[in-house]
Formats: C-alpha cells, sequence, structure tokens
C-alpha cells in the first residue's frame, strides 16, 4: 500500500535537502509531500533546485502559520490512504524506518504508530516524550474527521492527536527507529531562540492539553476499561461496550 510522506519545514536548511532525498529514494512509489512554513532561510532555494532533480510535490505557505496549518495543508493535498509524518530537521533516515511506521498500519494491528528516534539529547528508551515524537504513521480516514480541530494548535497538534486517537479506542504502537537523530533546537539557533522556542512550545503544548481536559478523561476511562476487570464489569453492565 502506498502512503503520502508529509514532511513540514520551517528554517531548516541544513536537513531538508537530505530528509526528502532519503524519502524519495527509499519509498519510489510514495507520494511526497513538502509544505514549507514561510521559511526565511535558504529552504525555499533548497526545495526549487531539488525540484528540478525529485519529484514530489512541492507547497509554500506565504508566511509562517504554524506547525499544525502547514500538517494540516499536506494532509489535504495527499491522495493516498496512509499518511505518514516526518520531520524535516532530523539525520540518519534508513529504509527500514519506513516499513516500521507503515506495515502495522498495513497489516491492521495499530491504527498509528508512533517513530521514536533513539539519538536524541534525551534518551528516547526512557524518556517521557516519546509521544511528541513528528514521526508517526496513520490511516488518511481516522485524523480527516479532526482536521478543523487541531489546525490552529501549533505544536499542541501531536498532543492532540494522540488525546483523540486514544479517547476513540484506538491501537497505538510505539517503535524505535535506529540511528534516527533529532537535532535539538540549541544545533540549529541561537540560546536565547533556542530557548524562546522551546517554552512557545510547551505552552502550546500544555494549553492544548488544558483547553481538552473531556479527551483527557476519555482516555483515561478508556485505558482503564481495557486494563482493568473490574472496570469492563461495571461497563458491561451499564450496557456500554468495552474497548478491545
Amino acid at each position: 500500500m502506498s502512503a503520502s510522506i508529509i514532511i513540514c519545514t520551517f528554517n531548516e536548511e541544513q536537513t531538508v535537502e537530505m530528509v526528502v532525498r532519503k524519502c524519495c529514494l527509499y519509498r519510489p512509489d510514495d507520494e511526497v509531500i513538502v509544505v514549507d512554513d514561510g521559511s526565511t532561510d535558504k529552504t525555499p532555494f533548497i526545495l526549487q533546485e531539488l525540484s528540478l532533480e525529485l519529484v514530489f510535490i512541492s507547497l509554500r505557505l506565504r508566511e509562517n502559520r504554524g506547525k499544525s496549518r502547514a500538517m494540516v495543508r499536506g494532509i489535504e493535498v495527499s491522495s493516498n490512504d496512509v499518511i505518514l509524518f516526518f520531520d524535516a530537521d532530523v539525520s540518519g533516515i534508513r529504509a527500514e524506518h519506513f516499513e516500521l511506521l507503515i506495515e502495522p498500519i498495513v497489516q491492521g494491528y495499530s491504527d498509528m504508530t508512533l517513530g521514536i528516534p533513539t539519538h536524541t539529547f534525551i534518551n528516547q528508551r526512557i524518556s517521557p516524550f516519546q509521544a511528541l515524537t513528528g514521526e508517526r504513521a496513520m490511516k488518511k480516514q481516522d485524523i480527516l474527521p479532526i482536521l478543523d480541530d487541531i489546525i490552529n494548535l501549533g505544536f499542541g497538534i501531536e498532543t492532540y492527536i494522540n488525546l483523540s486517537f486514544q479517547s476513540r479506542g484506538k491501537n497505538v504502537t510505539r517503535v524505535f527507529l535506529e540511528g534516527l537523530r533529532h537535532l535539538n533546537k540549541f544545533e540549529k539557533t541561537s540560546p536565547i531562540s533556542a530557548t524562546t522556542g522551546l517554552i512557545c512550545e510547551g505552552l502550546q503544548i500544555a494549553a492544548t492539553m488544558l483547553k481538552n481536559r473531556n479527551l483527557v478523561v476519555k482516555r483515561i476511562m478508556k485505558r482503564s476499561k481495557r486494563n482493568s476487570p473490574w472496570m469492563q464489569k461495571i461497563y458491561s453492565s451499564s450496557g456500554e461496550d468495552t474497548c478491545t
């Protein structure tokens, strides 16, 4: 099954070329969509030059609208049943990374796969931030219903997608992407800009959690129903189906 690979970028001149090249090289039959969220560095020039050599869809937002807007735009123009997101600030992409992300969806035992990079400034094997990874795959039909909900969330988008899927009882699988490395903000910009960016991201994520407390509660209840025989008994007696 072919996938639509969506790469959202904002001022990622250090890494965007290799990310696009690897996606086109390892998945020649897939649809590669690059959404430039109003970059002011060399990213637009790099993408223009790449378009003369590689086959991919290149979209540019006139101004920086935030990660969620770029992701939604990519989904809107995608044409395949499986959506795969890849961040533009990674290195060490391997062919097997795509299989690890897509196959659980294609085989039907996962509704969303989260790809955890193994090379980051925090040990991702024990990191509490695994679920915020940008590398993820899902069926298009599962994310289309929430496009209006996620379009203005900025960096809170991954948090909302996680909550939405889990509150609906979707199966979410995590896989480790060996060798994949994320650049941290301090490697890409000045310490002041990096710190400001991290604070901004944190606030957007926290705001998403607070504004969607109902999804948090639903997620907790779904997990309780799935894991607790006692809770299953309560919900069964109330006539509500238990989560499988």
